[in-house]
């Protein structure tokens, strides 16, 4: 009945018997309180139906090992790679099918190096850059050139993954073994000089304060590029800060000495000039040691208490 009936030779897919896998790929269905519902494999004579519901009508049990000397000419040995979503990972397996059924699996590790890297690569274009362990350096560069104008969206980068992701990957089984940095040197390197120096004249990474502190500009910021920053920080400044030639203003959150926000704004001169008078008289009595001077834009820049300034000025 095997040989009659090669590809309807089946192999239980359940423990209730009810649903079985074919060599030809097709599914079969038989009753579970049939005598051969316990069987491991049958060879199915008749069948009632189409498709995944057709039904057994005729069949004999038989065992795996007959089936593998019947058709020892049709086994097939393969060695496959897959991508894992859930890890970051492949599955590399070395298995032996007849037709659709798969006979034994176990893990291939001396899978093909470009079977890997090309899984990898197929993982990463299928389920999205997400998986990918961006540092916040390669993001903030990705956010930057986006304000900037020049392409590293999802779409080039996915359509370009084997000049700069590919080479990341070379001799990994997972993303996350990318080292930390070397996504944001690969985009470096995949913009080009030029474009990097399009990106740092149009949207500059940093924001260095009249007090000398260095801050990060967040361009991905609801509202516009955004710097998080001491109040203090910024006394002195009598016009408000911007960036790039087309001179977009800042939004700057101003912080108590203790990182608590206290403003935001976009304009620091209409800030200085109008609700300055009322935050100060507030943060004197939160924090007394630190300068909270009547006219900020005429005040020297500092993060230092008034004490440590005192000191800082007497030394000199």
């Amino acid at each position: 009945m095997a040989l009659g009936f090669p590809d309807r030779v089946a192999r239980r897919r359940d423990a209730s018997g009810e649903t079985w896998a074919s060599v030809g790929g097709r599914g079969f269905k038989l009753d579970p309180t049939s005598p051969l519902a316990r069987s491991e494999w049958l060879a199915v004579a008749d069948t009632q139906g189409s498709a995944a519901g057709a039904r057994i009508l005729s069949a004999v049990a038989i065992d795996q090992a007959t089936v593998e000397t019947l058709f020892a000419d049709r086994i097939e040995s393969r060695r496959t790679v897959t991508f894992d979503s859930t890890t970051g990972g492949i599955q590399a397996l070395r298995e032996r099918r007849l037709g659709a059924i798969r006979l034994s699996s176990g893990p291939d590790s001396s899978a093909d190096p470009d079977a890997i890297l090309a899984a990898l690569i197929d993982g990463v274009r299928e389920h999205g850059l997400a998986l990918l362990p961006w540092s916040d350096g390669a993001q903030a560069l990705r956010d930057r050139a986006a304000y900037a104008g020049v392409p590293l969206d999802d779409a080039t980068l996915l359509d370009r993954a084997d000049e700069w992701l590919a080479p990341l990957l070379t001799g990994k089984r997972r993303l996350e073994a990318i080292a930390p940095g070397a996504l944001a040197e690969a985009l470096r390197n995949l913009l080009g000089w030029d474009a990097m120096q399009t990106i740092n004249r149009l949207a500059p990474p940093d924001f260095t304060s009249p007090a000398g502190s260095t801050h990060a500009i967040d361009y991905a910021a609801e509202g516009g590029p955004r710097v998080e920053l001491r109040v203090q920080a910024l006394f002195g400044l009598a016009v408000h800060p911007t960036i790039g030639e087309a001179r977009v203003p800042l939004v700057l959150s101003l912080t108590s000495p203790a990182g608590r926000p206290i403003q935001t704004t976009r304009d620091l001169p209409g800030f200085w000039a109008g609700s300055w008078t009322a935050v100060a008289k507030e943060m004197r009595g939160r924090y007394p040691k630190h300068p909270w001077p009547d006219d900020p834009a005429a005040a020297s820049a500092t993060l230092r208490t008034k004490k440590a300034d005192a000191r800082a000025a007497g030394s000199r």
